[in-house]
């Protein structure tokens, strides 16, 4: 159909590890109407977590308060501010989110720390893609992958099953808590979870599961007919029968409709009931939609964690599998082609841990310095925290690579791909009575490039072309020093898509296909997608130190990691 400006509004939900963010666009062109974003309340309060052990969990009260508040602010954003808009003209809704992040469901797909009696039980709540409690049952996943004789099941996964897994989380909460596993009638990704709440659906045989979710995390395929055999998963734990019973067979793309927004939820947001929803999918993969993922050009989501999505045509015979990724998905990305996800466990969080470590003094020692008021300390611990960062990185950027200098490994949450592996940890050697924080932090920098850097080369080793690298994310546009690194690291240009929210704007581009505005989603992004802000060239002496520096970071991951097995 043929659109004018301020004539039709999509609405894409984003929901990360911290928060959720509502953006509201004029389907014409991709500019924002209306944005709001909000902090998950009792995950801000670390309520349900344990650091020590890796448990994160979250409360799906704070995924329901945190949608209400943001699709009302953002459009009311709108009303004030967008010429010419009202709620009426909103005509479809995606949304992504983190995963693998499921949760146990009773038999109307309600997740079961919603209903009072677990409403304070971890095992009853979602389990967030970074928790790796599971990482014993994801060990017993693989071990019978190589033994049962049958099927590897996981071989469009990377052929390595990870603890960060739909699976590995399920057995890990079933051995946690005998109730809820008794209690659960099936589990379900948040992403599933957010289109079935919107759409009103009271039945598990109604869900609309994500192909882009179980595909990449449970073991759909369609060469299996569907989910991994009953008589694998029962050799696991008899348990998995009824939860593989419950998900059905089938799985659907993300241009699909979930169903039309139901009256409640209408009512709620001030919107029109009836709109379409999206079937929902991960946040990198909608993201890398957002960014101007297609084929050839790898888009790496650059947060707390990476995710690296990138999509190749339909072989016209039998699908190569892909070593050691976070599996590759017949639509899972772009519907009609096969989308295929690496990443980094950790990214940004190797640099919030370093600013904790440096950061102790201030947190532990300064409430008790006497002679100076609580107002001033407070004064003094945020302006800390807020520099401490971007002076490290003021300060490494005129620090030059060195053969000789300090070599980190990026495994402080282990290691997602190539190759997933959760017992891995993080290391530092070269260290000597001059390295200090700014050098230590420029070897933390440049151990995440050098991760990235074994991601790209595993894909172009098993065939994939990778001709164009986007960044998208917080750090994508924050950091400067870390974006030149793995330029340098990478021996690539690297493009910054111009956008502070291009995983809601994909979320959006799919509510735009579902709503009939768009033809497909390439033609999505082709209308209201957002240009390249900024390129980070690789300087060519740079690049060749690091040629022989990251030789360096293979050869003590090898140690580390034999050291480890």
């Amino acid at each position: 159909m043929e659109l004018k400006k301020g004539e039709a509004y999509v609405l894409g939900l984003d929901y990360g590890s911290d928060s959720c963010r509502a953006v509201l666009i004029d389907a014409f062109d991709g500019s924002e109407a209306g944005v709001s974003v909000m902090n998950y309340p009792r995950w801000a309060q670390g309520l349900y977590c344990n650091p020590q052990i890796n448990q994160f969990r979250q409360h799906p009260q704070d995924y329901i308060d945190a949608l209400e508040g943001t699709v009302k602010g953002a459009v009311s954003q709108a009303a004030r501010g967008a010429a010419g808009f009202s709620a009426e003209k909103i005509k479809g809704i995606a949304i992504d989110t983190t995963g693998s992040t499921p949760c146990a469901t009773d038999e109307q797909g309600t997740p079961l720390a919603l209903k009072p009696a677990f409403a304070e039980n971890p095992a009853a709540m979602f389990v967030l893609w970074k928790d790796h409690t599971a990482v014993e049952e994801a060990g017993k996943i693989n071990q019978l992958l190589r033994s049962w004789g049958g099927i590897n099941f996981a071989k469009f996964e990377g052929g390595i099953y990870s603890a960060e897994w739909f699976w590995s989380k399920i057995l890990r909460v079933f051995k946690e808590d005998k109730n809820i596993a008794e209690a659960a009638a099936s589990f379900i990704e948040h992403c599933d979870w957010m289109t079935s709440l919107l759409t009103g659906n009271r039945d598990l045989a109604g869900i609309k599961r994500s192909r882009c979710a179980m595909g990449h995390k449970a073991m759909w395929h369609a060469e299996f007919g569907g989910y991994p055999s009953e008589g694998f998963l029962s050799r696991l734990d008899p348990r998995l029968v009824k939860i593989r019973e419950s998900l059905g067979t089938e799985t659907y793309t993300s241009d699909t409709s979930a169903g039309g927004l139901s009256g409640e939820w209408a009512a709620r947001f001030g919107i029109p009931a009836g709109i379409p929803v999206a079937v929902g999918a991960y946040d990198a993969h909608m993201g890398a939609v957002g960014g101007g993922v297609k084929t050839g050009a790898l888009v790496r989501v650059m947060g707390t964690s990476t995710c690296d999505v990138i999509v190749g045509p339909r072989s016209a015979g039998p699908e190569k599998a892909v070593r050691g990724i976070c599996g590759q998905v017949d639509g899972s990305v772009v519907p009609g082609m096969i989308g295929y996800e690496a990443g980094q466990s950790a990214f940004g969080d190797v640099y919030a841990w370093f600013k904790q470590v440096l950061m102790w003094p201030i947190e532990i020692l300064l409430p008790e310095v006497e002679g100076v008021d609580n107002a001033l300390k407070e004064k003094i611990r945020a302006a800390v925290s807020k520099k401490i960062i971007p002076e490290l990185e003021k300060a490494g950027a005129l620090l030059e690579p060195s053969d000789g200098s300090i070599i980190a490994l990026d495994w402080l949450n282990g290691r997602r791909t190539p190759d997933a592996n959760q017992l891995l940890k993080g290391a530092v050697t070269g260290l000597t009575l001059g390295s200090d924080a700014v050098r230590v932090y420029r070897a933390l920098a440049e151990a995440t490039a050098f991760g990235a850097r074994a991601i790209v080369e595993r894909f172009r080793e098993e065939g994939v072309a990778i001709e164009e690298i986007i960044g998208i994310g917080g750090v994508a546009r924050k950091s400067p020093f870390v974006m030149q690194i793995l330029a340098d690291v990478l021996n690539m240009p690297i493009n910054v898509n111009a956008n502070d929210q291009s995983v809601a704007l994909g979320a959006a581009m799919f509510a735009a296909v579902v709503a009939g505005l768009y033809r497909d989603i390439p033609s999505a992004q082709k209308a209201i997608g957002s240009p390249i802000e900024k390129t980070y060239a690789p300087d060519p002496q740079r690049a060749a130190v690091y040629e022989k520096v990251y030789q360096r970071y293979r050869s003590l991951g090898a140690f580390i990691e034999k050291g480890t097995a």
